[in-house]
């Protein structure tokens, strides 16, 4: 892995990992056009940018990281439960299905469920704007969608904020308790690789590509959450929609065509 690919790749994880675009779809896809191996070092790199994508979550809520916000962290631990179980059963599932062709059509899906919901969607009925007001019962449900994100291309972040806006929770509100959702979520992946790749994390010669990995994935995902919030706050997740259909028939394209890249 070269300098250029840490910065590309710290970009698309910063970019993608909070938006409904799929982040590990993203970076599928950018691997094959990068000709990167999945190799043990590229592993350890993944590590390092899904650890400043953790960051950017803490200095942008800052405020929600103490003790006086124990209700509503078990609220999100609820929702997290539901995909640690399912992952955790059926990891060898979940990682068979990590090919470009899926991570197309669930784009496709993913991209055709946003315009569903929003030709639907009435934010004057959707009284929650404020994660901490987030019930237990909701919190599990939005923990039930967030599920699908175990198929690559759907994405963590489109799978939380669908379930968030479909039992009550505003535009907004859904974002942000998807960010939140994030934290145990990337903690507990990032924790796992960390113990299967830390030998290759320690490897001096690999030491410039995360350092340079980590800092762009972290300066992009903290701007990328301010702005995507701000954009919320006039626009709904329609171009979200639009664009992983577009993308989903680009990647079906250059399959079908076998066109290299």
């Amino acid at each position: 892995m070269t300098i250029f690919d840490s910065i590309i790749l710290g970009i698309i994880e910063g970019i993608t990992e909070f938006l409904p675009i799929s982040s590990t779809g993203h970076l599928i896809v950018a691997s094959e056009f990068l000709n990167l191996e999945q190799n043990s070092i590229n592993k350890a790199y993944e590590v390092i940018i899904q650890f400043a994508a953790i960051l950017a979550v803490i200095l942008n809520y800052p405020d929600k990281f103490n003790t006086k916000h124990i209700n509503l962290w078990t609220k999100v631990f609820i929702a997290f439960l539901p995909i640690a179980a399912i992952g955790f059963l059926f990891s060898s599932y979940v990682k068979a299905m990590f090919t470009i062709e899926i991570v197309a059509y669930m784009f496709i899906v993913g991209g055709i469920l946003f315009l569903i919901v929003e030709r639907f969607y009435d934010e004057s009925k959707h009284t929650v704007s404020d994660v901490e007001d987030v019930s237990f019962k909701q919190a599990f449900y939005i923990g039930i969608a967030q599920i699908f994100a175990l198929i690559p291309g759907t994405s963590r972040a489109g799978a939380s904020i669908i379930g968030a806006m479909l039992v009550g929770l505003n535009r907004k509100a859904s974002a942000e308790f998807s960010f939140l959702l994030a934290f145990p979520v990337m903690c507990a992946t990032t924790a796992y690789d960390l113990l299967k790749h830390h030998e290759q994390l320690l490897q001096s010669s690999n030491l410039l590509n995360l350092i340079v990995g980590f800092v762009v994935a972290f300066f992009v995902a903290f701007l990328t959450i301010k702005l995507f919030i701000k954009f919320l706050e006039n626009f709904t997740f329609v171009s979200f929609g639009i664009y992983r259909i577009a993308f989903g028939i680009l990647l079906l394209v250059i399959l079908n065509n076998n066109i290299n890249y």
